[in-house]
């Protein structure tokens, strides 16, 4: 079979188990490689690639977590050949472990609830090129955030909520209006937000006040990965638009 990559969902949960074994490999009988094999045959990112066996095999999730142990600085001995994906989630992990341990479980809680196997992939929903969306949660998690937040009922019950509180139907961080800005064609459209990523809250029930209303601009720079962080609130993301204002209006040095 033709060699298919690891992504950035695969990558996490093999780290994470290294990082439960004390960023040790783990051997190929390992009962955890067999149920990580099992687990990655079953994802819904390489289409029917698990008809072949040798396809995340435990023999080569075995040869993964070499790859992720090797790559640690501590270690004393030669760096496998892992690729820049396995080194960037090494530094990922060892800057916020606890953010990609949780990232992780969630993963984890999404596919053992078969949420995530349901759930159709969503046109604009991170890829393996260095998208900007969050690197924390990986493909599969930002799928079940798109998803949730375009489902018809959870947006209506969302608008509704803000409606019988008299606020306005516009964005909470640039206040655009959509309605103001595009007449009919724009009444009543706005796009709705995770406050805190599913890698933070697990992918429970989404709760009506854990969203915000945005724009399409703002909500993407809430996704965005950048600067260390991979994912911002609105108020963060308001703040930095109030800073670059403040900065643009200040007279040139």
């Amino acid at each position: 079979m033709p060699r298919i990559s690891w992504v950035r969902d695969e990558l996490l949960l093999a780290c994470a188990l290294v990082v439960e074994n004390d960023w040790r490999e783990l051997r190929q009988g390992d009962p955890r490689v067999l149920e990580l094999s099992d687990l990655l045959r079953s994802l819904p990112l390489h289409g029917d690639a698990s008809v072949d066996p040798r396809f995340r095999s435990p023999n080569s999730v075995s040869r993964k977590t070499t790859d992720i142990a090797t790559a640690h600085p501590a270690h004393t001995g030669g760096m496998t050949k892992g690729g820049a994906p396995t080194q960037k989630i090494v530094s990922d992990f060892l800057e916020q472990p606890q953010d990609m341990l949780a990232a992780a479980d969630a993963l984890r809680a999404g596919i053992a609830s078969g949420e995530l196997h349901l759930i159709p992939p969503q046109p604009d929903e991170p890829g393996d090129d260095g998208d900007e969306w969050s690197a924390r949660e990986g493909r599969l998690l930002i799928r079940l955030a798109l998803y949730r937040e375009r489902d018809r009922g959870l947006r209506d019950r969302k608008l509704r909520q803000v409606r019988n509180l008299g606020q306005p139907l516009r964005c909470e961080v640039c206040t655009f209006d959509f309605g103001e800005t595009y007449g009919e064609l724009g009444m009543g459209y706005v796009e709705v937000h995770h406050i805190t990523p599913l890698h933070a809250t697990g992918p429970r029930k989404t709760q009506l006040d854990g969203l915000s209303l945005l724009c399409a601009n703002c909500h993407r720079m809430c996704h965005r990965s950048y600067a260390g962080a991979s994912w911002r609130t609105p108020a963060a993301v308001r703040e930095e638009m109030g800073s670059a204002r403040g900065h643009a209006a200040s007279p040139a040095s």
